[in-house]
């Protein structure tokens, strides 16, 4: 049965451009402006964070925006506090729409005496009073059943195809979808579907954390278009070094396609000095001025997917229709003619 109030949306500070792009688009879909509800987030002078909601949110559907990208803590405080907030306002329902789910690389005990952060972060969550998560691309998609509230895990693969079929539209008969290693397969091979392209893989094997020993090809990349397809870009250390791999094998250029521009330390001059034609990112994590600036990076935008997916939640409608291309291209308003 279609919710009776408004969806309303609130911001922390992690990305609030693309809060305001999500808001924006949600007023085109609705034919009604929609704003972020006022309210301040900010620190004390020790660095505890103190959030006030200037607005009546009694019995509203919230949505909070926050990915929890660097700083991971402070954001993720930030989102924890703001929902607390709601709920003691009372707040009727409160989801919270991360696009970056930090932690989520320590999804399982990967040694002995080690934590499971994202678990732990799934329990911080449910227990701030947050009823529904809406993200994109979870490292792992298992990380869903960390938690016991409904979690949409939306997909960047639907758009990157949309993108690489008009980016690459004269040579798609020579675009090959690379995996950067063999835990990646299924990601890349959602794409490769979705534009009828081949796959290969780049195994790696690593002496230690942090240390490449070795990058093999596996399959034929000789005269390709090869497209790399990951969720998370850290330091850019492995993209750049399987872009010089696939070059050595014959690959007559070298895309990459990752949802999550983590970017961090020496990440845009590795990626600005790299034999990569471009690397193309979501908007997921606010980008630096330095990512802005770098001339072979490019951003696609989530804030219409998300927008969207924001008014299917509130409608009680599928959010899992923004998997299919045909819903998407709409939404895309004509960014991607085909």
């Amino acid at each position: 049965m279609p919710a009776m109030t408004e969806p309303k949306l609130i911001a922390g500070n992690a990305n609030l451009p693309l809060a305001k792009s999500i808001a924006r688009r949600m007023s085109v879909h609705r034919g009604s402006a929609v704003s972020l509800v006022d309210a301040r987030v900010e620190r004390f002078n020790d660095q505890e964070i103190f959030v006030e909601v200037y607005e009546n949110v009694r019995g509203e559907d919230m949505f909070i925006i926050q990915p929890t990208s660097n700083p991971a803590n402070d954001n993720l405080m930030e989102l924890l506090i703001i929902a607390d907030a709601l709920r003691r306002s009372s707040a009727d329902r409160v989801t919270a729409v991360i696009p970056y789910f930090g932690y989520a690389r320590q999804d399982r005990r990967s040694k002995a005496r080690t934590p499971i952060s994202a678990k732990l972060v799934a329990n911080l969550l449910v227990e701030a009073g947050i009823d529904r998560i809406l993200t994109l691309d979870l490292h792992a998609a298992q990380i869903q059943g960390f938690f016991d509230i409904p979690v949409d895990n939306l997909y960047s693969a639907p758009v990157f195809a949309l993108d690489i079929e008009h980016t690459f539209r004269n040579q798609m008969s020579d675009v090959m979808i690379i995996s950067p290693d063999v835990g990646g397969v299924a990601r890349a091979r959602e794409i490769a579907k979705r534009i009828n392209a081949p796959l290969a893989i780049v195994d790696k094997r690593r002496e230690k954390a942090g240390e490449i020993a070795e990058m093999t090809v596996i399959g034929d990349v000789a005269g390709k278009t090869c497209i790399i397809v990951d969720d998370i870009c850290d330091t850019a250390g492995t993209l750049c070094k399987a872009a010089e791999v696939l070059m050595e094998n014959g690959a007559t250029e070298v895309h990459a396609y990752i949802t999550h521009g983590v970017l961090s330390g020496p990440a845009v001059e590795r990626v600005s000095k790299s034999v990569m034609k471009s690397l193309v990112i979501t908007d997921s994590i606010e980008p630096t001025q330095a990512v802005k600036d770098c001339s072979n990076i490019r951003i696609v935008p989530t804030a219409p997917m998300f927008a969207q997916a924001i008014l299917n939640t509130w409608n009680g409608t599928s959010v899992s229709s923004l998997f299919e291309t045909d819903t998407l291209v709409p939404i895309y308003e004509g960014l991607y003619n085909r």
